[in-house]
């Protein structure tokens, strides 16, 4: 629930237009609901303005899919990481509007149309990085932020990444996925006055070690306005880049 909703439901009932049971009925699940199994978060819009997201991986359909349920009741958006094919097959027989977005492997619920708030930049190196760069675009669309894709410029063809600059001039945060030496984000961070979060993928030949070579180069990079998040961590860098751009566009600091 949004801190927006909530005011309008104390709106209604101060106004008489609805009793103070339906709307402890509404609020019932505050600060979270336990089904046991797993407890949900409805409470964490009200607290930092972001939904709790589920992250798929490593649970069973059936639980996913519950789960899924449980939080499209209240009306908002809803938003699955890591979830398999199987797993939306469950979810759309509970939740027939529900979405799968197979590259970026992220299942989806839109229930609220806001309008946007900031602009990020998503890059990735190379075709082999999309799922990982899709993830961070996807989240951050549905997490509130305009998303521009640059894909494919990876800095062994640097013109294509200069190509980019105006583009990348326009973004309140730039995130930047790149798998084997990972040396793109230092570049990035060298080309504009925001913030650039960089995601190691694990994409590369036996001694990137699976994204560890990507994420150690990109610790040590030598432009100070790049920060790392964890390998494949798409959906981290969507969520922490889609922060600093709100902030951004309503002028105020994180």
């Amino acid at each position: 629930m949004k801190k927006e909703t909530l005011v309008r439901l104390l709106a209604e009932v101060q106004q008489g237009l609805l009793t103070p049971e339906a709307a402890c009925g509404q609020l019932t699940h505050l600060p979270y609901e336990d089904a046991g199994f797993v407890k949900i978060d409805h409470h964490r819009s009200l607290r930092n303005g972001m939904p709790e997201v589920i992250f798929a991986g490593g649970k069973t359909v059936e639980q996913v899919a519950e789960i899924f349920a449980r939080m499209a009741k209240p009306g908002v958006n809803v938003l699955a990481t890591h979830a398999s094919a199987e797993m939306f097959a469950a979810v759309a027989q509970m939740v027939p509007a529900a979405e799968y977005h197979a590259v970026a492997r992220i299942l989806l619920l839109r229930q609220q149309e806001d309008e946007p708030q900031g602009r990020v930049a998503v890059l990735c190196a190379g075709t082999s990085d999309l799922p990982v760069a899709e993830e961070a675009a996807v989240s951050a669309e549905v997490l509130g932020a305009e998303v521009e894709r640059i894909f494919d410029v990876g800095v062994a063809g640097l013109h294509r990444l200069l190509a980019q600059r105006e583009l990348l001039r326009t973004a309140q945060a730039v995130v930047v996925c790149a798998g084997m030496e990972g040396a793109l984000p230092s570049v990035v961070g060298g080309l504009v006055s925001v913030p650039v979060i960089a995601v190691p993928t694990s994409v590369g030949y036996g001694a990137s070690f699976s994204g560890v070579a990507a994420l150690l180069g990109m610790l040590n990079s030598c432009s100070p306005n790049v920060t790392v998040v964890n390998i494949d961590n798409g959906f981290g860098a969507g969520y922490v880049a889609t922060l600093i751009a709100r902030a951004a566009a309503v002028g105020r600091t994180v």
